[in-house]
């Protein structure tokens, strides 16, 4: 490891999501044309409503908020019956087209993403990465995230193994073609609870980001601009979802992680001892 003699069972992969996490502060992207989308359906969406489900794979996102009771009601208004699998059909691909035209102008990666997984890869950690986007919307944000310094090994979308979040198996997908395992030498790091959820089913540990996350659902622009007292209640709210996730750390931003990815090494050392 980087000359270093190597310690059993350390940290050896961190897996990023995308939007809100690695690139696209806030997750504006996919938000925008959520609404976008069913307002043109007749359904008015709140920001809290579309970021409910995020993280998920798209169409999965769309039948959840689908079966929200609000929006439910709304359908049910607007064409006379309850929606249907052919309903969830047709919004994903107005989804998908729209995403695929602006997705790209939001992938630039987020402040001190770059810098952060080029100390991870230092410290030997190789960097992986799963996202509820598609093969086809991924073409657009890789080179986008690529042009801004930010390269994972292995990206791995919900098309390859069939599912998507909350279900483990993109993270043993990025295992597999990094060939790392145990799960627990695996950190999954992102800005959803469902980010956190894939982590913890897949036996890996699950880190939580605040600043520029789903949870928190603000700009880069509202985030700088909002009052602290105000900025440290919305971080203490979002701080509690990681957690009732089953998050096994929550950092303010993604500077923070090599630290965090230590405290974890520095912990299984411990119980390593504890149970010689």
């Amino acid at each position: 490891m980087n000359g270093q003699k190597e310690r059993r069972g350390i940290i050896k992969m961190v897996v990023f999501d995308w939007a809100g996490t690695t690139v696209d502060y806030g997750s504006s992207a996919p938000a925008a044309v959520f609404a976008e989308i069913f307002e043109e359906a007749g359904v008015k969406l709140t920001r809290q409503e579309i970021n409910g489900p995020m993280g998920m794979e798209k169409k999965a996102h769309i039948r959840a908020l689908l079966s929200l009771e609000n929006v439910g009601k709304q359908w049910e208004e607007r064409y006379g019956r309850p929606w249907t699998e052919d309903d969830v059909q047709a919004l994903y691909e107005r989804f998908e087209n729209r995403l695929s035209e602006v997705v790209a102008r939001y992938s630039a990666p987020i402040e001190d993403v770059a810098q952060t997984v080029d100390r991870l890869r230092e410290m030997g950690l190789k960097i992986g990465s799963t996202t509820g986007y598609n093969a086809q919307m991924m073409e657009h944000v890789i080179p986008a995230a690529k042009a801004g310094g930010y390269e994972p090994d292995c990206i791995v979308t919900p098309d390859a193994t069939g599912q998507g979040r909350p279900s483990p198996f993109m993270v043993f997908e990025c295992m597999r073609r990094m060939n790392v395992y145990p799960p627990r030498n695996v950190v999954k790091v992102g800005d959803t609870a469902a980010d956190i959820l894939e982590g913890k089913n897949a036996g890996a540990w699950s880190i939580g980001i605040l600043e520029a996350s789903n949870l928190l659902g603000l700009t880069k622009e509202e985030y700088d601009g909002m009052d602290e007292a105000l900025r440290e209640e919305k971080k203490t709210e979002a701080r509690r979802k990681y957690l009732e996730a089953g998050a096994d750390l929550v950092i303010d931003s993604i500077r923070e992680l090599p630290d965090a990815v230590e405290r974890l090494n520095r912990a299984m050392e411990e119980e390593r001892r504890w149970l010689s």
